[in-house]
């Protein structure tokens, strides 16, 4: 093959390989829609709602516990236990040398302890809302269960009562 005919040979591949992507992007922009508006029916779902205001609502009690943990529960916590702030609480690895500018490493437990607490308590609140929700759920499928009909023994021995009653008149 000279020359020529392999560049021309290499310049109709590519003509064939723009054709193709042209022809892909054709077909994937219509996938593009078909995704577009399966995500749109997916969002409006009611669960999906649900769970952002959830989100929404926990991030906010979030920051309501976090506050209840440091500037509530700990300072009487570190009063009772020989006025200790546990939010300075740590064991110093590395003592910190601003003249060589080494940093300080330390294990801050005392921080740790207050995350805990506000863990805690947030799966104590978590735990709570879910047993509220359980029972109001179990009061309506109490109040919304329908009265089962007789039972086919019941019907037959029914029919039975009547035909003796029936009989004796």
């Amino acid at each position: 093959m000279t020359n020529h005919m392999a560049f021309k040979y290499q310049k109709n591949i590519l003509f064939v390989r723009q054709v193709n992507l042209f022809v892909t992007l054709d077909n994937q922009k219509s996938g593009h829609m078909a995704i577009i508006k399966e995500f749109k029916e997916f969002v409006m779902r009611g669960n999906v709602v649900d769970l952002a205001v959830g989100v929404v609502i926990g991030a906010a009690f979030g920051t309501i516990v976090t506050s209840l943990v440091k500037d509530i529960i700990m300072p009487p916590i570190g009063i009772l236990m020989g006025k200790v702030d546990f939010a300075d609480k740590k064991y110093v690895l590395v003592t910190a040398d601003p003249v060589n500018k080494v940093t300080e490493v330390a294990v801050r437990y005392g921080n740790f302890i207050t995350v805990v607490f506000q863990f805690l308590i947030v799966a104590f609140c978590i735990f709570l809302v879910v047993k509220a929700i359980n029972s109001l759920k179990k009061k309506e499928e109490a109040a919304s269960a329908p009265d089962p009909g007789p039972t086919k023994e019941e019907v037959l021995l029914t029919e039975i009562r009547d035909l003796l009653a029936a009989g004796k008149k």
